[in-house]
């Protein structure tokens, strides 16, 4: 059976992983990459053609090929729900990926132009929205909601029947416990704990780890 063929939004190291995925990986087959005119850096990219998206929209149509937007979480996901609007109005019907090595359950529901990566355990009831980035390794828990254009990064432990706002950014081994609502545009840095609801625009950040005053090579036992 033919892949279909689509084209990715961005050029940068996202957008490198994303098409390996979808090259080895998926039911899709990535034909060029696409970016706004100022950050065409170079022809090609990655062995594919790198076009400004005017040029991409006349050589790759949306009547005929899908669309990928592979940019991070930049202004807290805004600049991604902006190119994600952007590539729908001239068109274009984003596609979604979900890695055949997540687990996952019937009746998964996902948004367009949403990504699930390897080792997600999702568990069953849980929906995801539209222009989310699921980095790989994190828990879903059942009857989750993940608004759009949401990041949540490696590791994550989200715990049932969790909502987690629109705009949202998820840091790496945060941990939220169940029946906890995350407001819109909230950013739950690497390690953070919640155990209450979170308001709209929240910041959680944990404490770094200080280096010891004793030097590896003094150390003893190790």
């Amino acid at each position: 059976m033919s892949k279909r063929p689509v084209i990715v939004f961005g050029a940068g190291q996202i957008a490198e992983v994303v098409t390996f995925y979808l090259e080895h990986d998926s039911a899709y087959r990535v034909c060029a990459l696409t970016v706004d005119p100022e950050y065409v850096r170079e022809s090609r990219c990655q062995g594919l053609p790198v076009l400004a998206f005017d040029e991409a929209r006349q050589a790759f149509p949306p009547e005929e090929y899908g669309i990928f937007v592979a940019l991070s979480y930049k202004e807290v996901n805004k600049l991604r729900a902006a190119k994600f609007a952007q590539v729908k109005a001239a068109g274009y019907q984003p596609i979604s990926y979900v890695s055949s090595k997540a687990t996952t359950w019937p009746g998964l529901v996902i948004g367009e132009n949403t990504i699930i990566m390897e080792n997600n355990t999702i568990q069953p009831f849980v929906g995801i929205g539209d222009n989310t980035i699921l980095w790989s390794g994190n828990h879903l828990g059942h009857h989750s909601r993940i608004g759009n254009h949401c990041f949540v990064a490696s590791q994550a432990v989200i715990s049932g029947a969790v909502t987690v706002g629109d705009f949202s950014f998820i840091g790496v081994n945060a941990t939220i416990r169940d029946n906890v609502n995350i407001g819109q545009s909230c950013v739950i840095g690497a390690g953070v704990l919640i155990l209450k609801d979170a308001k709209d625009f929240e910041v959680y950040l944990g404490p770094a780890t200080e280096p010891s005053r004793v030097p590896s090579n003094r150390l003893r036992g190790i």
